[in-house]
């Protein structure tokens, strides 16, 4: 036989069978239609398939990351806003993810985009900055269940960012300073108020035992003498003083020629 015909055959079998032959990794899987109809997924590892009958198209079925573009929103109570997410997400059945839909990474961030703008638009501002996390569980499902004819699992949606007006950031600002100017007042009243208390309680038992008014005297005027480079007044009592009017006035002239 012609060499060149034995080695153009040679090349057509080596052609033939590495056609024939497929590797699909692990995180992968093949759907393999034969002659247009759909026989199922293959792998992973090595199988044959028959060559020019079959085609298989692979499928990843690792988690995707995709972020969902800034979408303007316009909430609830009339405020607009602009929100992006991130959605993570994974085919679960590849046989639908190419059968059922065209491009399931494009039909996600469609949907995610759409659902994204349709349920913020029905919560109020307080609630998509205070229970973002609620929202993030509501997204997911909405999604979820669009996806799911698709062979697709939502696992994890999540709100990024949540960008305002300058005025409504002013305003926010506003409001958080007067709150915080409340929350001072309030502080600040309720120790004047315990303060009061324990001064009314500290008088009743000074009117009780009035020995503990003068040990509190007492301690005034040590707290007054610790202070060296301090002028030191004492006061007298009042009932010290009038004894001493009286003695003064019993006193005889002599006495007082005296003095």
């Amino acid at each position: 036989m012609n060499p060149i015909v034995i080695g153009v055959i040679i090349v057509v079998v080596i052609i033939i069978i590495s056609m024939a032959v497929k590797i699909v990794p692990e995180y992968e899987r093949g759907v393999l239609f034969r002659l247009g109809r759909l026989v199922g997924q293959r792998g992973p590892g090595l199988f044959v398939i028959i060559p020019f009958v079959d085609r298989m198209v692979k499928v990843d079925l690792r988690i995707v990351t995709m972020d969902v573009p800034s979408q303007e929103v316009i909430t609830k109570d009339n405020v607009t806003v602009r929100v992006n997410a991130v959605v993570y997400f994974r085919v679960v059945t590849p046989e639908d993810s190419v059968v059922k839909v065209l491009d399931h990474i494009r039909a996600t961030s469609q949907i995610s985009q759409t659902t994204l703008r349709n349920v913020l638009g029905q919560s109020e501002l307080d609630e998509l900055l205070a229970q973002r996390e609620k929202l993030n569980q509501m997204l997911q499902g909405i999604i979820d269940e669009h996806t799911d004819p698709w062979g697709v699992k939502v696992s994890t949606v999540e709100i990024k960012e949540v960008e305002l007006p300058e005025q409504m950031q002013r305003m926010m600002s506003a409001q958080a300073e007067a709150e915080r100017e409340r929350r001072a007042k309030i502080i600040h009243a309720d120790g004047e108020f315990q303060a009061s208390e324990k001064l009314a309680q500290a008088g009743t038992i000074m009117a009780k035992e009035p020995t503990t008014l003068q040990l509190r005297y007492l301690q005034t005027l040590t707290e007054i003498a610790s202070e060296k480079n301090s002028t030191i007044i004492f006061p007298l009592p009042i009932d010290f003083l009038k004894a001493l009017s009286r003695f003064a006035e019993g006193a005889s002239p002599e006495d007082k020629l005296k003095k």
